[in-house]
């Protein structure tokens, strides 16, 4: 090989370290690198990775204007716990958690003084749930106290339906507490208020209800819970909170089902989480928990420091992290408004029921959600097809889609089914080459007239 290292504007990109020698990938290397021949290599190995913007499986945001990008890669740097330090981000978050609240119509917020909401922004829902969680026991625990009740020798328990998002089971064991599951059956695939009345008891920290469900995107009956629990509250004084999940729904419901009383015009519905980073349509990890009043958030979870120069009241499990994420929430707030907000839901709303509708004029597919609580898709195959959804999934994926496929929670596990999360940056032209590239694998499928492409399950929150 000729000797061309003397003349770099004359070596070959990938003639140098990076295709000669290798790169140790499970401890430091030894040597430095150039940074362009580092952005290159792992710029290179990053493109393995399916293209997110294909990904039908996850809620989370996957395209932003280029505009809020550049934004959020000037703000990688500020902390956003370093409130002293970068008052302007810490402003921005406060304002975020404000828009927040005044969508979902909590108590605290006064016209004199509209700063006055009680919330936090977090990484993301997963954080959000436990702290609205911890906010759950710990009211618990003084209502006992203030009953002259001993509450270390009792279990809380919370009172949730077996389609919760996993981090509720992870809230529950990590804190003890008690999860009491309440199982799905065929055809119905979210809680009753008959369940919750007949699992309730006074040990019950909170009742979860999903609005947009991670298996189907189904809005659970969050107003017929509450007026359940005020009707045992009336008769039996046991009095149970509610928290709304509203994860996927919550930057859904208010544009698209805007007269659905879901929020906090329900008295009993002391909470509620939303996942910014999903129809927030901002990248990850943002979001947001916000309570009723002050009243719901025990003084004794928010921790005070001063080392970072200032005296800062803190309510989250993480400490430092990016403000980027807010900045991005708060670009899109202020981007959109309410009536951005409500064009684009309702747009992805049209794509995703358009694409339900040519779902089920396939004959081998049963629609379970249509896209019209909010823009997730969730079908199955009709009894006697000779493969399964985890076939169509697989074949999918040779055309580049990530569309999952899974089971359904107890008690219905025995039902599998396929989702498409319809996001912004799913164009109607997508959602039609979806279509056509999904009668090629059927028709693929017929042909070979058996199954077994994959039997695993790939599923996405």
């Amino acid at each position: 090989m000729p000797n061309v290292s003397r003349h770099s504007s004359l070596t070959p990109a990938y003639c140098g370290r990076l295709s000669t020698s290798p790169i140790p990938a499970l401890r430091l290397p030894d040597e430095s690198m150039d940074p362009e021949q580092t952005y290159r290599f792992i710029h290179d190995e990053l493109m393995l990775d399916g293209s997110s913007r294909l990904n039908l499986a996850t809620f989370v945001t996957t395209w932003m204007d280029p505009e809020a990008g550049q934004l959020m890669s000037e703000t990688f740097d500020k902390n956003m716990i370093d409130k002293d330090e970068y008052p302007v981000t810490a402003a921005i978050e406060q304002r975020c958690v404000c828009m927040v609240a005044d969508l979902f119509h909590a108590e605290d917020l006064r016209d004199d003084d509209p700063s006055t909401a009680i919330g936090v922004s977090t990484v993301g829902s997963s954080e959000a749930v436990m702290l609205a969680g911890l906010a759950m026991k710990w009211r618990w625990r003084q209502r006992l106290e203030a009953a002259g009740q001993d509450w270390k020798g009792r279990t809380p328990n919370m009172v949730m339906g077996s389609n919760v998002q996993v981090v509720w089971e992870k809230f529950c064991r990590y804190f003890d507490v008690e999860a009491r599951y309440l199982p799905m059956e065929h055809g119905r695939y979210v809680i009753t208020p008959e369940q919750v009345l007949d699992t309730v008891d006074e040990d019950t920290i909170g009742v979860v209800a999903i609005l947009g469900t991670t298996f189907t995107g189904e809005l659970e009956p969050v107003g017929d819970i509450c007026a359940a629990l005020d009707g045992l509250a009336a008769d039996k004084g046991i009095d149970v909170p509610v928290h709304v999940d509203a994860a996927s729904g919550g930057f859904v419901v208010p544009f698209l089902h805007p007269d659905l009383v879901w929020d906090f015009r329900l008295p009993r519905v002391v909470s509620i989480n939303v996942s910014g980073h999903k129809y927030g349509l901002t990248y990850p990890g943002i979001g947001f928990v916000v309570w009723r009043n002050a009243e719901h958030l025990p003084e004794e979870l928010v921790f005070r420091v001063n080392y970072l120069g200032g005296d800062m009241p803190t309510f989250t499990l993480n400490f430092s992290r990016p403000g980027n994420q807010v900045v991005g929430q708060y670009y899109n707030f202020l981007r959109l408004g309410r009536d951005g907000f409500t064009t684009v839901m309702h747009c992805l709303s049209d794509t995703a029921q358009w694409l339900a509708r040519e779902l089920a004029a396939m004959s081998v597919f049963e629609v379970i959600s249509d896209g019209s609580a909010i823009p997730v898709v969730a079908f199955k195959l009709v009894e006697g097809t000779n493969y399964t959804v985890f076939d169509v999934s697989a074949l999918l994926r040779g055309y580049g889609w990530q569309v999952p496929a899974y089971t359904m929670p107890d008690d219905a596990s025995d039902v599998a089914v396929l989702r498409i999360v319809v996001r912004e940056g799913f164009s109607a032209n997508l959602a039609r080459a979806l279509r056509d590239d999904l009668v090629e694998v059927l028709a693929k499928l017929d042909r070979t007239g058996v199954g077994g492409f994959s039997d695993e399950a790939h599923f996405a929150h």
